[in-house]
């Protein structure tokens, strides 16, 4: 799979290399507490599939050039910011097997810097008059938020449906990819239908990604580290468990959701569940889901000139939905 990420960066590794530096310079203070919170933050970094996003968008339709790079840090700023802010919500100590943030300086500095990261992001754009970019990410750090919210209110009543369930993973997750593929396009000012198309394409593939990750939950296998049951255990209502108990017969639709209800941490009640969801179709019906959005996603890159670029969102795409982690 780390061979796959190679072929995918091939057209932008130059671009990855010094994307590293402009980002930590993105996020400079003269704070000296900030400054070694951020150079944690530049060496704990994860595989930057954001920002290859961005890279590769860019090179789709055109160049790569110092608004790309701006562009790529503004993204990269908000999805670190709300790392960071998660971890404080989920009050988790661990973060890529390095301690978080909150773990090593506090919940309290953990959500400063947080705001401070976001605030980088719009001066980012505003000190360099970037105002197409501004409102892009304006809308996704709205629509993340909202996602957030909708699943935490609709987490008290575990009453998702299947349409509840696609707006927040669109809002949570689809929506900073697709701003990665709007801000790539952009920042070479494609006219407006281009940028909706590419922000469409990344709607899609990162919906095809959160699916993807919600299955993880029923693989025993699953390389992630992720226990096998989890999201049950914590309650969250995903596609395969919704699929599920809206065809259940009504007998086991009452056995299984006072498992999810009040047996969520009995590990054999948890167990059995996770095996109806596989018996009943559930992982086919979502596995299913996943392919149709990222055809969905491909249809819109064949209108697009053949390129590399191209040839590494398709290779994107195919790793998304067959990564192991």
């Amino acid at each position: 799979m780390a061979n796959t990420v190679e072929l995918i960066k091939a057209p932008i590794s130059d671009e990855m290399k010094l994307f590293e530096q402009k980002f930590y310079e993105s996020m400079k203070s003269n704070v000296a507490l900030l400054d070694k919170v951020t150079r944690f933050i530049v060496t704990t970094k994860g595989k930057q599939m954001r920002p290859m996003f961005v890279f590769l968008c860019a090179k789709l339709v055109g160049n790569v050039n110092e608004k790309t790079f701006r562009g790529a840090s503004m993204i990269e700023l908000i999805h670190t910011a709300t790392l960071v802010h998660d971890d404080v919500v989920d009050e988790s100590f661990k973060r890529r097997n390095f301690f978080s943030i909150n773990a090593l300086w506090k919940n309290k500095i953990a959500v400063l810097v947080g705001d401070y990261l976001l605030s980088k992001s719009v001066l980012l754009s505003t000190d360099n008059k970037d105002f197409d970019l501004l409102a892009v990410i304006s809308r996704t750090i709205r629509e993340m938020s909202e996602g957030e919210l909708l699943q935490l209110e609709k987490a008290r009543k575990l009453d998702i449906t299947e349409d509840v369930y696609y707006e927040i993973i669109r809002q949570k997750t689809a929506t900073l990819i697709a701003a990665c593929c709007e801000v790539g396009v952009l920042s070479n000012n494609v006219d407006e239908a281009t940028a909706k198309k590419m922000q469409e394409f990344g709607t899609y593939t990162g919906m095809a990604f959160q699916i993807k990750d919600d299955l993880f939950d029923y693989q025993t296998s699953n390389i992630i580290g992720k226990p096998v049951g989890i999201d049950i255990k914590e309650q969250k209502m995903t596609l395969p468990l919704i699929y599920t108990l809206k065809n259940a017969s009504p007998e086991n639709y009452k056995k299984y959701f006072a498992t999810i209800k009040r047996y969520n941490n009995d590990s054999k009640k948890v167990r059995e569940l996770v095996e109806f969801v596989k018996s009943s179709g559930g992982m086919d019906y979502a596995i299913q889901t996943m392919k149709d959005y990222q055809q969905k996603a491909l249809n819109i890159l064949a209108e697009f000139p053949d390129n590399e670029a191209k040839e590494s969102l398709k290779l994107m795409l195919d790793y998304v939905i067959s990564r192991k982690l």
